[in-house]
């Protein structure tokens, strides 16, 4: 597992590492946050990113959180201090495991799974929300061509559905491709 570690202080680099190495970790990179450290951080593809920002301003929180937007990968983020503003924010980037004054070694490895298990939960979530939503679109689709069918050809209901079906089928593509171009050839003829 690659693991970066974004921080610009030695002394708190060095504790998340040991941290980290005592864990039985190995791929390990500490990436100070200056320059073009964002593409950096892309091009160095971590499994996780820890980011030790001791006691952030707004400024440098800001810039974290766009780390965490572009990278999609666990984040567990450690301040010495925090607010409710600050936390909301984090959260709403994707950071996994937010950890006010508590950075120490053997406190790595069990933020770093959490990190992991959250960041995996969240994305699942996002995964079956997603497929959720397509299938509700598919279903739109779908009943509109429907309609337009039992109009257009005084089918009923299970008879449209079934030319749809074979009709898709037959073209070896998903009946709501078929649905869709219905209704576009529909909609371009003037129909329902």
């Amino acid at each position: 597992m690659r693991i970066v570690i974004i921080d610009d202080s030695g002394l708190r680099a060095t504790v998340l590492e040991e941290g980290l190495r005592d864990a039985g970790y190995d791929d390990i990179h500490i990436v100070p946050p200056r320059g073009a450290f964002v593409a950096r951080l892309e091009r160095m593809a971590p499994d996780v990113v820890l980011m030790d920002l001791g006691s952030p301003s707004r400024d440098t929180l800001e810039e974290m959180l766009t780390v965490s937007r572009a990278l999609a990968r666990p984040i567990a983020m450690f301040v010495d201090q925090s607010d409710e503003a600050m936390i909301g924010a984090a959260i709403d980037a994707g950071v996994s495991a937010y950890v006010v004054d508590g950075l120490r070694k053997e406190r790595v490895k069990p933020v770093l799974e959490l990190a992991v298990r959250r960041f995996n939960a969240f994305s699942r979530m996002q995964t079956e929300l997603e497929e959720a939503r397509t299938a509700l679109a598919d279903r739109k689709v779908i009943d509109r061509a429907k309609s337009i069918l039992m109009n257009q050809r005084a089918l009923s209901e299970q008879d449209a559905y079934a030319l749809l079906r074979s009709t898709a089928m037959n073209q070896g593509k998903k009946i709501a491709e078929v649905a869709q171009a219905l209704i576009t050839a529909s909609d371009l003829l003037g129909g329902v």
